[in-house]
């Protein structure tokens, strides 16, 4: 009975009538989910398996040892060197709504007990955007690696260089992969892990140059989106373009890993490299 009251009722009731921040829909497979179910489950969704994204400060805490977490460089802040419309009003605006004076979080911590740098990019910070501190703290935390004797964990996650900082901002591609060729040869071992997106200059820079490279199921992997894609090759590109899957299958991904794995999987590779007489503590 379409007609019936029940059939009304059910089509008339308003979206809106479900409170902010109890459900949400999947941007994967477009289903609602409740917000408590979701955080349970890492942000995973239980239904399609859509990685959401993660705050810089969440990752910390899901992947290494409680309460092992110190934070580095974290008075490290952006200036306006090209005097940009409205960079400054941007960046005091990033920092309100992430609590983060930057789109990279350094710091050192442990993860099953081993020693190790880690970085995470905060993608709620400015598209994660790569500027001059976020290239500085890059290159720290590699000189404290090797200073330390540590292994460095890197999560990606930017829309690429900051455009707001010109020059300065691309060349932080240069100085980053300067920074893990000179760690390496003082024998840091480096893991990077992309998750969604890993695009341009971060992409095209350090991100790349992982001893292992592991990277999210479904993340947006690579330099230039689908339609910029396209264009250059004048046809229809593979669905999966661009996906960690197709960089995996292309052989620039080492592994594809769960985030509910990812801990036990760097885990596994530090102290695989501490054996190998990389460091890794």
């Amino acid at each position: 009975m379409s007609g019936g009251w029940f059939g009304r009722r059910a089509r008339s009731r308003p979206a809106e009538s479900v409170p902010d921040g109890i459900a949400q829909k999947c941007e994967g497979c477009e289903q609602i989910v409740f917000v408590r179910e979701l955080e349970r489950n890492l942000k995973v969704c239980p239904r399609c398996g859509h990685h959401h994204r993660m705050s810089a400060r969440e990752r910390v805490d899901i992947t290494v040892d409680p309460g092992s977490f110190e934070e580095t460089d974290g008075n490290l802040v952006s200036v306006d060197p090209l005097r940009f419309p409205e960079y400054p009003e941007k960046l005091e605006k990033a920092r309100q709504a992430t609590g983060l004076s930057e789109a990279m979080l350094t710091g050192r911590a442990t993860i099953e007990e081993i020693p190790l740098i880690i970085g995470v990019a905060d993608f709620g910070f400015m598209g994660g955007s790569m500027g001059s501190v976020y290239g500085e703290k890059v290159a720290r935390a590699f000189e404290r690696a090797a200073e330390e004797g540590k292994s460095v964990v890197l999560f990606s996650a930017s829309g690429g260089a900051r455009m707001q900082e010109g020059l300065l901002a691309l060349m932080q591609m240069a100085k980053t992969a300067a920074a893990v060729e000179k760690a390496r040869e003082a024998g840091v071992a480096f893991v990077s892990v992309l998750t969604s997106p890993t695009t341009g200059g971060v992409f095209a820079s350090y991100a790349s140059l992982g001893d292992v490279v592991l990277a999210e199921p479904g993340a947006i992997v690579g330099f230039a989106g689908r339609r910029v894609g396209q264009q250059e090759l004048g046809g229809q590109l593979p669905p999966n373009f661009q996906t960690s899957e197709f960089q995996y299958e292309h052989g620039f991904v080492d592994r594809i890993v769960n985030r509910k794995d990812m801990r036990r999987t760097l885990g596994f590779l530090l102290r695989f490299f501490a054996e190998a007489g990389q460091h890794g503590g």
